[in-house]
């Protein structure tokens, strides 16, 4: 029987329950799900009080990766297909979508949010925007099609504001907090050509990054904002970098983090807004003017751009393997809260059915 793990209140555990599968509408699929990552986004929805959409009881996860097992009208050609389930997923019809503004379509679906999540054995989704996954390119570099499913949000988003901000070769970047997206913003700058500056409050995620894209990494305890800039400004110099117009990943999603990122911009800089939180900072925001900066928010990734994060996985460019950890979906609530306390350095992927 398929099973879902809801979501009744913030103080409640998840509850596990069985569920009917309804048939298909068309356009639409039923994934049997192999993997769905935690996201620190779902911890927002069961600790912080963050409204979902739907209302609960409501299915979290929104990082899936599985196999199409049954497709309504339009959809029969995914029929047995490897897929990545897109976290944001546009309607694809509206004007906005059609002006190739999807993040922002106003009837997006997103699991766990919108619609049942991924925190289940199956999950129906619309067809449109799946990504396909080569089974033999992904086997041949050690990875499971759980494993992908993290491809969904955290290798996604911040490959997105990459592509945003328009990262390419002899660019430096600096990602500001490494965790489970931030150490993927790390390695796609350096795939997309940049140098990369990691920063970080946990030596041990400062440790895991440095052999993956990480150029220079700082711990943020050890310096005060005005010795921080001074440092990578030293470390450009030394390299043969810009002193200005730097590109600055904010994925920390804590507001001291975005404080410091704030403090980093140069003349010219970017700064990326990918890690989310509900508290405010203070800023002065006529610096961007001053600079001539620009300050770029980003909501999630258009399914058109899949493809292209996941090729830096299939080509090896960007590895996943030592930044997941697979775990039995059934120990929901341990996970959950053992990585709501910080004790998990990698990213946790719930698998139905171990």
């Amino acid at each position: 029987m398929p099973t879902r793990w809801m979501m009744v209140s913030g103080d409640e555990p998840l509850q596990k329950v069985e569920f009917e599968i309804d048939s298909p509408k068309a356009g639409e699929v039923v994934v049997e799900i192999a993997g769905c990552g935690v996201c620190h986004t779902d911890l927002g929805y069961y600790y912080d009080g963050v409204r979902t959409n739907q209302p609960l009881p409501l299915c979290l996860g929104h990082e899936i990766s599985g196999t199409v097992v049954q497709a309504g009208e339009g959809a029969e050609d995914w029929m047995g297909r490897k897929v990545i389930v897109p976290a944001v997923m546009p309607c694809g019809e509206c004007d906005l979508c059609q002006r190739g503004k999807g993040t922002i379509c106003r009837n997006q679906k997103m699991p766990g949010n919108d619609i049942q999540g991924g925190f289940a054995s199956h999950i129906t989704v619309p067809a449109r925007g799946l990504c396909p996954v080569d089974m033999d390119r992904l086997k041949a570099v050690g990875l499971e099609l759980a494993d992908v499913s993290v491809v969904a949000d955290a290798l996604t988003t911040p490959y997105q504001a990459a592509v945003q901000a328009g990262i390419g070769q002899g660019d430096l970047v600096i990602v500001n907090g490494v965790g489970g997206v931030g150490g993927y913003a790390v390695q796609v700058a350096a795939a997309l050509g940049a140098t990369v500056v990691a920063i970080d409050v946990a030596q041990a995620k400062l440790d895991a990054v440095r052999d993956f894209g990480a150029a220079l990494t700082l711990n943020a305890r050890e310096f005060d904002s005005r010795a921080l800039k001074k440092e990578i400004i030293g470390f450009a110099k030394q390299n043969g970098l810009r002193t200005t117009e730097w590109i600055i990943m904010e994925c920390s999603g804590t507001s001291a983090g975005q404080t410091a990122a704030f403090g980093l911009l140069v003349h010219g800089a970017t700064m990326c807004v990918v890690g989310f939180t509900m508290d405010k900072v203070e800023v002065r925001l006529s610096n961007l003017m001053a600079f001539h900066a620009r300050l770029l928010g980003n909501w999630g990734c258009p399914p058109d751009l899949y493809p292209g994060a996941l090729e830096l996985v299939l080509s090896g460019k960007v590895k996943l393997a030592p930044f997941v950890e697979q775990k039995p979906l059934d120990d929901i609530n341990d996970v959950f809260q053992a990585v709501h306390d910080g004790k998990m350095v990698r990213r946790q992927i719930l698998v139905p059915g171990n």
